[in-house]
């Protein structure tokens, strides 16, 4: 296995609840209320839908509200990783991930180990750089029980319901969580901040039609068939788990264009743009400020591979 390289579960497409359109020669993000599901492939018009896309879209009546899945894994971590993550606004380069005790920074020295406040008490953070971000992996298709599509998102909604859920539903299933048959499941709210307009976020659900003691007999049924059949979830949990600890940053330079539209919009390049933007001449780029303030701090351990979840589980 190539080091420092994060090895993330196959990917065969995305599912997101916005869109990203041009205006002003700027790509901005802008918000549904339904689910999209796309392939990997993105051209000038936007993600080319996956033929689920169409499939669910007409069995709903037009809007995806729900999406039936099934999760990879048996360990919540593994099916969501939420951290607090920071990028370069000019390159889209993952520099800091934290989880609000400790964080791992891209610096002089090789990637550190240093102390995570958490956003509020960051000054690396300050001006929204810093923000919580969660990717979900989930599978939609039986024909590739290791394939998956990825759910990425930075709204505290999302990632408050998709982690309790996730967590009560391994306790309550007995450690079978990748054998429950789940749905995701769009939901709306407003709050004083949105000025009473709804906003959408995402949960974890049973599939509907399905109660609790029939999801649960399911699921212990699954399990006893997989395992007859040779099926190793635990093995196939602790191999993820390697990969994902392989490097520190999950995200590459090549999703660059990706974090800048959904982390800074007001930043992200055009389709007709360059697709790495460059920083404005004599003006220090985010990088530089995280790479002056790590010299002056005292890091834990300093190394070029380094487990991501080092002092607390992600």
């Amino acid at each position: 296995m190539i080091k420092g390289l994060v090895i993330t579960p196959p990917a065969l497409g995305r599912i997101s609840i916005g869109r990203v359109v041009e205006k002003n020669r700027k790509r901005l993000p802008e918000k549904d209320d339904q689910f999209t599901i796309t392939s990997q492939v993105q051209t000038r018009d936007g993600w080319v839908p996956h033929p689920l896309d169409e499939q669910l879209r007409q069995e709903q009546g037009g809007k995806i509200r729900r999406i039936p899945v099934r999760l990879l894994f048996n360990d919540p971590d593994l099916n969501f990783r939420a951290e607090y993550s920071l990028f370069d606004r000019n390159t889209g380069r993952p520099l800091c991930v934290g989880n609000g005790e400790t964080c791992k920074r891209s610096t002089n020295e090789g990637i550190q180990s240093l102390p995570c406040p958490s956003p509020d008490g960051c000054p690396l953070a300050q001006g929204g750089n810093c923000k919580p971000y969660g990717r979900l992996n989930v599978g939609l298709s039986e024909d590739d029980p290791l394939g998956s599509f990825v759910f990425r998102t930075t709204g505290y909604n999302s990632i408050r319901t998709l982690t309790a859920r996730l967590g009560y539903l391994q306790a309550l299933s007995g450690d079978r969580l990748a054998c429950l048959p789940l749905e995701l499941r769009l939901r709306g709210k407003s709050t004083r901040q949105s000025h009473g307009a709804p906003i959408f976020y995402v949960d974890l659900t049973l599939r509907s039609g399905i109660s609790m003691e029939e999801a649960l007999q399911q699921a212990q049924q699954l399990d006893q068939a997989r395992r007859v059949a040779g099926f190793d979830q635990q093995g196939l949990d602790a191999a993820a788990r390697l990969g994902l600890h392989n490097g520190a940053f999950e995200d590459s330079e090549d999703e660059a264009r990706q974090v800048l539209e959904e982390f800074y919009p007001d930043s992200a390049p055009s389709s007709t743009s360059s697709d790495r933007p460059r920083p404005q001449q004599n003006t220090p780029t985010l990088h530089e400020l995280i790479l002056e303030r790590s010299h002056h701090m005292q890091p834990h351990d300093t190394a070029t591979n380094v487990d991501i979840s080092a002092g607390a589980k992600q």
